[in-house]
């Protein structure tokens, strides 16, 4: 998915950086592109233009964070491609910069940032627990379309609430819940997800899972 093209221009080896933009990046996506378009417009050639990301955060991942431009004829633009994926774990609609910087032949540097945020999932879900089963303790987690209240229960076979895991408001995006199950019996129980969609309408999701000692 090719989503961002942010054009750098040279004059005379001197970098004319294109005003700061922000960019939407999709939830959890993977082989997303940044392509930089270099052009160098000095009247001579210029080589080994070198780019590189710095101060990454967690949640993304760059397939490499640095590209080497091998030349540039005069008036000549190549791209520097940057392929990447977003970690589910990223937080949603919340500002981070990404800042790339550009070495030249001699050492010169120029610095180019831009600011991007991450969308909210596009669907609601509540994922299998794991491990499962298990002893004593599992994941559970969820993904959340809108800022919502959230309730999350674990019952036994009888409908008898042993646990809440959760109550209370949770912002849009991924988020994961811990059980420890030492002090209850073997056996199968269901865990329940109770929030709101877009429309504020009650959204009921729920799952079994297996405690074996």
């Amino acid at each position: 998915m090719r989503i961002l093209t942010i054009t750098l221009l040279a004059l005379s080896l001197a970098f004319s950086l294109s005003a700061q933009s922000a960019y939407e990046l999709p939830f959890a996506s993977r082989d997303n592109t940044i392509d930089l378009a270099i052009e160098n417009t000095a009247t001579f050639p210029v080589k080994q233009v070198k780019v590189k990301a710095q101060g990454l955060p967690e949640w993304i991942t760059f397939r490499s964070n640095e590209v080497t431009i091998d030349g540039l004829s005069k008036g000549e633009e190549k791209a520097a491609s940057f392929i990447f994926s977003v970690d589910k774990k990223a937080p949603v609609r919340k500002d981070q910069k990404l800042t790339f910087v550009i070495t030249g032949p001699n050492g010169q540097t120029w610095t180019k940032e831009i600011t991007i945020s991450v969308a909210a999932p596009e669907r609601f879900e509540l994922f299998q627990n794991y491990p499962n089963p298990f002893n004593p303790v599992t994941v559970i987690s969820y993904q959340l379309t809108v800022d919502s209240k959230v309730s999350l229960k674990v019952y036994n076979l009888l409908g008898q609430e042993v646990l809440t895991l959760a109550d209370g408001e949770k912002e849009a995006g991924y988020h994961l819940e811990l059980w420890n199950a030492s002090t209850v019996a073997s056996g199968t129980y269901m865990y329940r997800l109770v929030t709101k969609d877009q429309t504020g309408k009650d959204v009921v999701a729920q799952k079994r899972m297996m405690v074996v000692k």
